[in-house]
């Protein structure tokens, strides 16, 4: 299939266009290098630096790529703290910016799309771990622009037919050799801490140690990166056989924010001192997936399972590139 990977230079989307490549599908990638990195884009992806908000790019696009069969959407604004901040880069631009690429795309002839969507669609859970049809509370605008999107979604299918697969992941983590984590400013947890082992940052910043967890601290589900690529390609590739579908994507393992902090000590041998600080908006006790529907239906298990090896992976290539992609 012939692939469009919007936000393609960014962690997530750049890795999953490399995955995309690697099963033998073409990959054309769309991004405005906002959070991206040219230098994440596979060399052999078509890459166009461009605005989902530029309809008129958007037009020359599909223009340009005819035969696209498939969209994987990953482009976006991200921050949960930012969207308590602006709510209105999430709430108005996130949605409009989706609108733009759907309008253009069943106009185009396309039939299958995946949303990269998002656990903080669960600010409430009532059960532990979380599936499917635990019911929806976004914590914040970053997760309601999610859920509208994914409301979106429901309306074009019925609509114009259009297959969808919705993928709420928990804390993606994890690098490639190729690829890894890089921005700017940098927000997720591990990358933070490996910094303070780089001796780039003097330490790390626990944001809240009386939440009810066991050790007071938030806890998560960390899930590498490829482990999420391989889920989106398969996804995509059974849309036609099963349909829409919502999975939920992790690891089912919670680790606090200490827990990381210790097995980031253990892999890179430093003692990575923290302070305590006020807990940010948005920010939930607990939030841990159950995958056992897109385990079951699709086959999908995580290769990079434990801790210790997503960290191991994320320490190699921040080793590699303690600047990230501008080394230069």
């Amino acid at each position: 299939m012939k692939i469009l990977v919007t936000g393609g230079a960014g962690y997530i989307g750049s890795i999953t266009a490399a995955e995309l490549l690697a099963a033998g599908h073409q990959v054309v990638v769309l991004d405005n290098l906002y959070q991206g990195h040219a230098a994440a884009v596979p060399p052999e992806a078509t890459f166009i630096q461009a605005d989902l908000a530029d309809r008129t790019a958007l037009a020359a696009l599909f223009a340009a790529h005819p035969d696209i069969d498939g969209i994987m959407h990953f482009a976006s604004y991200t921050l949960v703290g930012e969207s308590m901040e602006q709510p209105l880069l999430y709430l108005r631009d996130n949605l409009v910016n989706a609108a733009n690429l759907l309008e253009y795309a069943v106009a185009a002839g396309v039939r299958r799309f995946i949303l990269s969507s998002t656990a903080n669609l669960f600010d409430e859970p009532e059960r532990m771990p979380i599936d499917e049809h635990e019911r929806i509370v976004p914590g914040s605008p970053y997760g309601e622009s999610k859920f509208f999107i994914e409301r979106m979604l429901h309306w074009f299918e019925r609509i114009y037919g259009l297959r969808y697969a919705c993928l709420r992941y928990f804390n993606a983590c994890g690098d490639t050799p190729g690829r890894g984590e890089d921005h700017d400013p940098e927000t997720h947890l591990i990358p933070l801490v490996l910094q303070v082992a780089l001796g780039q940052r003097p330490h790390i910043t626990v944001f809240g140690n009386d939440y009810a967890t066991h050790d007071g601290t938030c806890v998560r589900d960390y899930i590498h990166v490829v482990d999420l690529a391989q889920a989106h390609i398969l996804a995509m590739e059974s849309l036609d056989q099963l349909g829409t579908r919502k999975y939920n994507l992790g690891n089912g393992n919670g680790y606090s924010v200490l827990e990381v902090i210790e097995m980031c000590r253990k892999v890179t041998g430093h003692p990575i001192p923290y302070v305590i600080g006020p807990r940010r908006p948005g920010d939930p006790a607990t939030l841990i997936a159950s995958s056992t529907s897109i385990r079951q239906e699709l086959g999908w298990q995580p290769r990079f399972g434990d801790l210790e090896t997503i960290i191991r992976s994320a320490w190699e290539w921040h080793q590699a590139h303690p600047q990230g992609y501008h080394e230069d």
